[in-house]
């Protein structure tokens, strides 16, 4: 079995879809999971809580 150009760009093509929509799938997974909540929670206030004044 030879592999051209056009079979190797398909298989590029599709595997790379479902690589980046199962990647997409984790990252959300990640963000909406439960446990997480308190930790992005947390994330978001210190960058407020940790400004002193304006620079100098």
């Amino acid at each position: 079995m030879s592999f051209d150009h056009g079979m190797l760009v398909g298989f590029a093509k599709s595997y790379g879809l479902f690589y980046l929509l199962g990647l997409s799938v984790a990252v959300l997974i990640y963000t909406y999971w439960p446990s997480n909540r308190a930790r992005f929670d947390r994330a978001a206030k210190s960058v407020l809580n940790d400004e002193d004044g304006p620079w100098q």
